[in-house]
C-alpha cells in the first residue's frame, strides 16, 4: 500500500485544524442562536430561560420585534399593519393570547369584540344601493348549511389526508357554486366566509383540517379587535419582558443578547455545532440555532443552509401555502358611511371575486378620525402591492362612489398600503393548510435537522396561520431542543402518513 501524499495529509490535517477551531470557536459563543424576534422566536426564549438555557442570542433582520405583529401611526391613531384580532375567546379554554392581552397578564389592551351578524343588512351592490336583506340572509343561511355539511364529512375523511378534497370541492358535493357561474352576491358571502379568514379562496384550502377550525372549537367564536396605542406588538414584548433586560422607564428592550438589524443569510449545520453569517459577514457560533422565519421566508433564498436541506425537510415546506393578507387603511376629509349599531362591517359586491370586498369602519374604535379599512387578499394582494398607492387610492374611492351613490364621496386624503408579500424578510402574512397533507408534514416542517430547530406559526399543527398559533409553537420547539441539549433525548420519531 502507497503511503499518502503530502497534500493529502495537508488536506486532513486542515479539516481536522477547522473542526478545531469551530469547536473552540463555539465554546466561547452562545449555547443557542435564534433566528427571528417574532411571536414564536421571542415564545422560543422565554421557555429556553425557563428552562435554564439562558445562553443564547436573538438575530433580528428588521430594527423591532414582533414580526407579522407591527403598529404604526396614521391620521393620529396607531394601527396595526398585520395582526389585528385575537381570534378565538370565551370558549371552553383560555386563548393563551386573550389571557395576557386582558386577562392575568394584566395588559389590559382596549379591544372591541367583532359582530359580523349585521353583514346581511349592509352588503353593496356593484353598482351601488344595499341587496335586500332576506335575501342576503337566504344566501348566508345556506352558506351555513354546506359549511356544517362540510364539517360533518371532514369528520368521516382518513386521517392520512389521502382522501381530502378542497373546500370548493366540498361546496360542489352540496350542489353549491358560489365560486362558479354565480351572482357577486354569492361571491362576496363566500369570500368573507373562507377568503377572509385564510387569504386563499377555497379551491386551494383543505377541507379536512379547516373544518371545523380547532381556533373557534378550543377557544370560542368571539374575536376581539385590538385598537389600542400600544399595538398588538405589547403582547409580544410582553413576554420578551419576562426574560430580557427592559428599561423601566421607557420599556424599551436593553438586552444584548438581542441583535436588531441583524440579517441571517446563511446557516451551516455541522455534528458538533452550528455557524450563522450574517449581511454583514459576521458568523455566529452556537450549539444550536433555532430559524423562526416565515414560511415565506423559508421558500425563498434569503437564507442558505449548508449542507442544503435533506429532501423530507424540503418538500413539506414548499408543499405549503403562505398567503397574503393586506388591509388597506384610507382617511378621509368627512364621513359618507353609515354609522350606529350594527354597521361596523359591510360589503362590496363585485363580479370580479376579492374586489375591495370587506369594508370596516371605526366609530367605535377610532372615534372621529374618519378612517376606512377595506381588506384584501391573495392575487389581489399581490396586484395591489405592484401598483402605486395613489392608484390604489384611486381605485377604492371610485367603488365607493358606485357603492354610495347619493352621497357626496369625497377623495381620500390618505391612504395606508402594506407590503408583507414584497417584504423579503416576511414574503407573506401567514400559512394556509392546502389540500392533501396532515400532521406528518407538519411534523416534518417542525422537525429538527441536525442541530437546526424550526419554529413558526407555521409549524403548528392545530393553530397555524394565527398569533396563538406562533406563541405555541415557540414553546413546543423549544421543549424539543431543551430535551436534546439537557436530557440527551435528541432522536425526534416521526410517525409515518398512515398514523
Amino acid at each position: 500500500m502507497k503511503p499518502p501524499s503530502t497534500a493529502v495529509v495537508a488536506l486532513v490535517l486542515l479539516v481536522v485544524v477547522a473542526q478545531y477551531a469551530f469547536l473552540a470557536a463555539a465554546a466561547a459563543g452562545p449555547k443557542v442562536i435564534i433566528v427571528g424576534a417574532g411571536m414564536s422566536g421571542i415564545s422560543a426564549g422565554k421557555r429556553l430561560s425557563e428552562a435554564g438555557i439562558t445562553d443564547f442570542v436573538i438575530l433580528e433582520a428588521t430594527d423591532r420585534i414582533g414580526g407579522r405583529i407591527h403598529k404604526t401611526k396614521f391620521a393620529g391613531v396607531s394601527v396595526e399593519m398585520g395582526a389585528n384580532w385575537v381570534e378565538g375567546v370565551n370558549g371552553d379554554e383560555m386563548n393563551p393570547i386573550w389571557a395576557m392581552a386582558n386577562g392575568t397578564g394584566g395588559l389590559s389592551l382596549r379591544t372591541f369584540r367583532s359582530d359580523f351578524d349585521h353583514l346581511s343588512k349592509n352588503t353593496y351592490k356593484q353598482e351601488g344601493g344595499l341587496y335586500d336583506e332576506k335575501l342576503v340572509e337566504k344566501i348566508m343561511e345556506r352558506t351555513d348549511e354546506v359549511e356544517e355539511s362540510g364539517s360533518k364529512l371532514a369528520g368521516t375523511l382518513h386521517h392520512s389526508g389521502q382522501q381530502d378534497m378542497s373546500v370548493m370541492a366540498m361546496q360542489r358535493l352540496n350542489d353549491h357554486m358560489p365560486c362558479g357561474p354565480s351572482a357577486p352576491m354569492d361571491m362576496v358571502v363566500d369570500y368573507f366566509q373562507h377568503d377572509f379568514e385564510f387569504a386563499e379562496p377555497p379551491r386551494v384550502t383543505s377541507l379536512q383540517n379547516t373544518q371545523p377550525l380547532p381556533t373557534f372549537n378550543d377557544f370560542g367564536d368571539d374575536v376581539f379587535f385590538v385598537a389600542d396605542p400600544r399595538g398588538f406588538e405589547s403582547v409580544v414584548y410582553h413576554v420578551a419582558g419576562q426574560y430580557l433586560r427592559t428599561d423601566r422607564n421607557s420599556g424599551a428592550i436593553r438586552d444584548p443578547r438581542l441583535k436588531l438589524n441583524t440579517v441571517v443569510r446563511e446557516i451551516s449545520y455541522f455534528p458538533s455545532g452550528v455557524a450563522v453569517r450574517t449581511e454583514g459577514g459576521k458568523v455566529y457560533r452556537a450549539d444550536y440555532v433555532v430559524v423562526s422565519a416565515s414560511l415565506g421566508v423559508l421558500q425563498s433564498d434569503l437564507i442558505r443552509f449548508k449542507p442544503q436541506l435533506p429532501s423530507w425537510k424540503i418538500v413539506p415546506i414548499y408543499q405549503f401555502d403562505m398567503a397574503i393578507y393586506t388591509k388597506i387603511f384610507l382617511k378621509f376629509p368627512t364621513r359618507f358611511w353609515p354609522e350606529g349599531p350594527g354597521t361596523e362591517f359591510f360589503l362590496h359586491a363585485s363580479e370580479r371575486r376579492g374586489y375591495y370586498p370587506v369594508w370596516q369602519q371605526f366609530e367605535k374604535q377610532y372615534p372621529g378620525s374618519n378612517v376606512l379599512l377595506v381588506t384584501v387578499t391573495d392575487d389581489e394582494s399581490r396586484r395591489i402591492e405592484q401598483q402605486p398607492d395613489s392608484e390604489t387610492m384611486a381605485e377604492a374611492v371610485e367603488v365607493l362612489r358606485k357603492m354610495f351613490p347619493g352621497k357626496d364621496v369625497p377623495d381620500a386624503t390618505q391612504i395606508l398600503v402594506p407590503r408583507w408579500w414584497s417584504n423579503r424578510f416576511f414574503k407573506g402574512s401567514f400559512s394556509n393548510w392546502p389540500i392533501g397533507v396532515n400532521r406528518y408534514e407538519y411534523d416534518l416542517i417542525r422537525a429538527p435537522v441536525g442541530r437546526v430547530y424550526f419554529t413558526g406559526e407555521h409549524t403548528s399543527e392545530k393553530y397555524n396561520g394565527y398569533v396563538h398559533g406562533a406563541y405555541l409553537s415557540g414553546i413546543d420547539s423549544a421543549d424539543i431542543l431543551i430535551n436534546c441539549a439537557k436530557k440527551k433525548m435528541c432522536k425526534y420519531n416521526v410517525k409515518g402518513k398512515q398514523y
